[in-house]
């Protein structure tokens, strides 16, 4: 029944549309075309002007309305996340600026220089200093907004400080993967021929690197203030790392790791208390389509203090024990993973 009323009155919209447009073209015939043509004229170019005010008007109330449920207000989560928003606000501004001029120029001159009998058109096909001008100001601009946005890339994407903790993210559909290093500060190799069963990264443990690496999914853990290294890689298809409240992303290709790295400026806890909501939490999600599921690749960041960041590490065991759950000591010993490797 809905539909059809839905139909119905589709109908009738038409046909009433329909009836006014026979009935102007009856009045202009009347009228004589020449004369309704200038009067519809002049009625557009006040229509213009009226589109224009409110136009601006809407984009404001939108802007006050939808403001609050940005991310902008919470500010950066990372250090480094602070130089992308200053850069974003340069382009806001820069772009909003050039918006509000061009269209009110563009309504404005609709309206000045609507037809009238008693001016004459000025035409003119060819000006080189304008178009210099209008050509040049805008490459330099573009320019400026590129090195600063080449600058803050190239720091994300370079080599983090000597103290930055590496976590390897790993994506396939539709979730994410950690690993952390052992003591040993070093990732093991992985070759994707081993992913198989429990060992779903494809670790290889014959590189004793890989002995104390630990292994999780869903959750990463990091602390706060220190610079974390992610170490990003795909299983299957592109995914992207996307990180916004530290302002962060990345692409993940099967086959090509990429690598960006942060320093994270609040816990969890912290960013509690200055978003209000008490059940807030540190997004992971996929910027990529990648397929049926996309929208469920979620993930979730833990940002603590070191003393509770150690305390999770220490309580994690080493995904070696897993593959080989055969192998894991009695009692807790760090060092069994590197004294396994004479086993393999």
């Amino acid at each position: 029944m809905k539909e059809f009323l839905l139909i119905a009155l589709g109908v009738l919209v038409f046909a009433v549309i329909f009836q006014i447009a026979k009935a102007s073209e009856y009045v202009s015939v009347m009228k004589g075309e020449e004369n309704t043509r200038k009067q519809n004229n002049k009625i557009n170019a006040f229509l213009l002007m009226g589109l224009l005010v409110f136009g601006l008007i809407g984009a404001w109330y939108c802007n006050d309305l939808y403001y609050g449920k940005t991310l902008f207000p919470q500010g950066s989560a990372s250090v480094e996340g602070e130089q992308i928003d200053t850069m974003l606000w340069i382009t806001i501004a820069v772009t909003g600026l050039v918006f509000v001029v061009t269209q009110v120029l563009l309504f404005w001159f609709a309206y000045k220089y609507q037809e009238s009998d008693n001016r004459k058109a000025f035409y003119f096909s060819h000006s080189t200093k304008l178009e210099l001008i209008w050509t040049t100001i805008p490459a330099i601009v573009l320019a400026v907004l590129v090195v600063f946005g080449l600058k803050a890339w190239f720091k994300i994407t370079g080599d983090p400080p000597k103290n930055a903790i590496v976590v390897e993210v790993t994506g396939h559909q539709f979730a994410w993967e950690f690993r952390y290093t052992g003591p040993d500060k070093i990732l093991g190799r992985k070759d994707y021929r081993l992913t198989k069963g429990v060992n779903s990264l494809g670790v290889d443990f014959n590189d004793p690197a890989s002995l104390d690496d630990i292994h999780v999914s869903g959750t990463m853990h990091i602390p706060v203030g220190v610079p974390v290294k992610m170490v990003i890689n795909s299983q299957d298809v592109i995914h992207s790392v996307g990180i916004p409240h530290f302002r962060m992303k990345m692409d993940a290709v099967p086959g090509i790791p990429t690598t960006q790295w942060f320093t994270p400026k609040y816990t969890t806890a912290e960013m509690k208390t200055r978003t209000g909501n008490p059940n807030f939490t540190f997004e992971i999600s996929c910027d990529q389509m990648c397929g049926a599921g996309h929208f469920s690749m979620r993930g979730v960041i833990i940002v603590e203090t070191m003393e509770e960041y150690k305390k999770w590490l220490s309580e994690q065991k080493a995904e070696y024990f897993s593959v080989f759950p055969e192998k894991a000591p009695a009692t807790a010993d760090t060092t069994a993973p590197k004294k396994a490797v004479a086993a393999l």
